[in-house]
């Protein structure tokens, strides 16, 4: 089985997928941090693609970052200032060829992940 990366975003104050919330992914390489590509949810607060799909997939070390404050602000919370999250890191290595699925729970004040399925 080949690996690949995927990832949820819900948006447990509101009860529904976090449409529109912008990704980047990033692979860690000792103090080096890389840019490998960003993407947005789609409706369903999900990616339209696997974020690292098997063709790209490598073991290692890995970082998602959620921009969350962003899309809070497009959902009408109102801002504090500085927003209490803006922007979200997740950091997480891949020691398998398997599918590895990080989703993220988010509201205005709080988020929690795990390694779904």
């Amino acid at each position: 089985m080949a690996g690949y990366l995927t990832t949820h975003v819900l948006d447990t104050a509101r009860g529904c997928p976090a449409a529109g919330l912008a990704i980047d992914l990033y692979r860690i390489e000792g103090e080096t941090r890389a840019k490998l590509k960003s993407v947005v949810t789609n409706d369903d607060g999900r990616t339209d693609a696997q974020i690292l799909p098997a063709e790209e997939f490598e073991l290692g070390e890995y970082e998602l970052v959620f921009h969350c404050g962003a899309y809070l602000d497009a959902c009408g919370v109102p801002p504090e200032s500085p927003r209490f999250l803006d922007v979200v890191p997740l950091r997480f290595g891949m020691s398998e060829a398997a599918h590895y699925h990080v989703p993220l729970l988010l509201s205005p004040f709080g988020y929690s992940t795990y390694r779904g399925s």
